[in-house]
Parts: C-alpha cells; sequence; structure tokens
C-alpha cells in the first residue's frame, strides 16, 4: 500500500468535523485534490448531502478510499446506513480506516467486492497515477492486475434492505454491468432510489456494454433523468433519448473521451 496522509475535509453544511486518510503523492487525482482544497467535486459533494436525511439509506459502489461514503454517514445519523462497495485492498483498507477514524463505522458496511451481473470473480486492472481509476478491462496490457470478488448487487442488498434513498455508481466502465445486477431489486421497490451515476461511452463500450445500454437500462425506473453540471452548479434537466444519443454521437468520433454524471429521479424539490 502507498503512503497515507491524513486530511480534514472542508464541507459546507456538514454538523462534524471529518477527516480522511488519502493516499500520498502517486495518487495525482483524488488524494491530491482532497490535500489541496478539502473536498472532491464540490457540487456533487452538496447534491449528495441535500438528498439525504437523517435515517436514510445510502448505497456507494465505487467507494475508493470512503469519501462519499464517509459524508453519507455523517449525514444519515444513527438511524441511517450505507454500503459501500470497493474491490481494491489498499482503498477498502482506507475505506475502512476512515470509517472508524470518523467514528462511523457502526453505521456503515464495507465490502470488498465488485457489483456485477453476477457472482464471481474478476480482474481488477490497476492505473499508477490515478487511483481511482482501476477498471475491469485492460486497453494498454500494461496495467498491474489482481482478482476481485464479484457480487450480484440484487441478491445481496434483496436480503439486506428494504429500501434505498440514494445509491452512487462510479464503477470506471462497469457501471451498466452494476445496475443489470441490481435491477431485479430495484424495481421491486416500492419506490426506486435516486441514482448519481457516471456515463462514460468510451469505457462502457470498452467493458463490453454501451452508453445507450446504460441508459435504457435506468430507464426501465421511469424517472427523470438530469445532467449534473460541474460548472454552472446546477440539474439540467434531459431525456433518456437525449442521453443516448449523445453517447451515440461520442462513440461515433473515434478514441473520443466525453463523459458526464447524471442524476435519475425526482432531483431536489424546487430546485
Amino acid at each position: 500500500m502507498s503512503p497515507v496522509t491524513t486530511v480534514p475535509l472542508s464541507i459546507p453544511g456538514l454538523d462534524q468535523p471529518l477527516q480522511l486518510q488519502v493516499h500520498g503523492s502517486r495518487d495525482q487525482v483524488i488524494s491530491q485534490r482532497l490535500r489541496e482544497a478539502g473536498i472532491w467535486e464540490p457540487f456533487e459533494t452538496s447534491l449528495l448531502l441535500d438528498l439525504l436525511q437523517p435515517g436514510d439509506v445510502f448505497v456507494d459502489v465505487g467507494a475508493n478510499l470512503g469519501y462519499f461514503t464517509v459524508l453519507a454517514a455523517a449525514r444519515v445519523g444513527d438511524h441511517g446506513h450505507v454500503y459501500a462497495f470497493e474491490p481494491d485492498p489498499d482503498n477498502f483498507a482506507l475505506l475502512q480506516a476512515n470509517s472508524l477514524a470518523n467514528g462511523l463505522d457502526q453505521r456503515i458496511c464495507a465490502v470488498r467486492g465488485a457489483l456485477a451481473e453476477y457472482n464471481g470473480h474478476g480482474t481488477l486492472y490497476l492505473s499508477e497515477d490515478n487511483l481511482g481509476d482501476h477498471q475491469i478491462f485492460d486497453t494498454s496490457g500494461t496495467r498491474r492486475s489482481h482478482s476481485i470478488s464479484l457480487l450480484n448487487g440484487s441478491e445481496y442488498l434483496g436480503s439486506r434492505v428494504t429500501g434505498i434513498a440514494l445509491l452512487k455508481v462510479d464503477t470506471q466502465g462497469s457501471e451498466y454491468a452494476v445496475m443489470a445486477g441490481l435491477m431485479p431489486y430495484l424495481q421491486k421497490l416500492e419506490a426506486p432510489p435516486q441514482i448519481i451515476i457516471e456515463l462514460t461511452p468510451l469505457s462502457l463500450r470498452q467493458a463490453g456494454a454501451s452508453g445507450r445500454a446504460l441508459i435504457d437500462c435506468l430507464a426501465k425506473l421511469g424517472q427523470p433523468f438530469w445532467i449534473i453540471d460541474h460548472i454552472e452548479h446546477v440539474l439540467a434537466a434531459s431525456t433518456a433519448e437525449a442521453l443516448a444519443l449523445w453517447c451515440d454521437n461520442v462513440d461515433g468520433c473515434h478514441g473520443d473521451e466525453g463523459f458526464m454524471n447524471i442524476l435519475v429521479g425526482p432531483g431536489i424539490t424546487g430546485a
């Protein structure tokens, strides 16, 4: 495991101080940003806090070192619960350490594994300088790799959780497999969760799916779609067909690495 540093978080609207152990200088993205500013993706951070209430259940798929996991656990309080899935052992160690260090481990169920369409084993291909960019596919042939556990989300959560307020999925291309595995469970819920999910057509295609397939899957829940605008700090209303067409257009440009984060659900009342 790479050397770690502890940094205080600077998050507006939180009721308690939080700190995170982060990767050392080797990680040049999330950990570096947290060391510099004490916050990651400020608009998405505020969105998550606005969407969660005390007593809620939050599911974090691709939890990394636990940034959103810890924020959510602080927000949902003693009567809420957080399920956090992270397959990489180094990231998972930080996830556990951060849960304990902030006194939130009783609210957090940290699972070392990746959600997928089936239970089994897979391979995680590791990025050397962005420790949040490990992938289930290898395009360069040069990435180190190790075996990981795959868990069907419907089977895992179906026996443990009767409802989810918010689901976050950021898995570097395996978002379709995650959602396909969760869909039988989500479609049985009285009310589907709000979903924050990354949409990266190139990575989805490299993982054997597509952006359009992911949008079509999400559309089965019958919820509104929003683009999370990190520049203007607004939710921009969209539709399944508009987003699927955008994915098709990105796919039509060789090597286009365009991506966006989207929210699936009612959004914020009054926003």
